[in-house]
């Protein structure tokens, strides 16, 4: 299953860049990038958004991602994780409708 962090590393290997050349176009450390890549370390949207520019790749996408990433890092381990899941879905769908 796609993370943000895959879709990344996809993303910088189709422009054939190096995570060096990343690194320094973004100012993040190497190896924090690579962790990131690799769902070892998480992803700020602040570093999201960079790499979305540096791609010129859709950022609502990889903002879906993200999100769905923090998410299932916060239920996974639950055992009505599921259920909540949810209860949030609903709880967002009225909240947006009264607005």
């Amino acid at each position: 299953m796609e993370t943000a962090g895959s879709k990344l590393r996809e993303l910088r290997q189709t422009k054939e860049l190096s995570l060096q050349e990343v690194s320094s176009a973004i100012g993040v450390d190497i190896a924090i990038l690579s962790k990131m890549e690799r769902g070892e370390r998480k992803l700020s949207r602040e570093v999201l958004e960079k790499l979305a520019e540096l791609y010129k790749y859709d950022l609502k996408e990889l903002l879906v991602l993200f999100l769905s990433d923090r998410i299932l890092y916060e239920i996974k381990d639950e055992e009505l994780g599921e259920e909540a899941l949810k209860v949030a879905e609903q709880k967002i769908k009225y909240k947006n409708k009264h607005k």
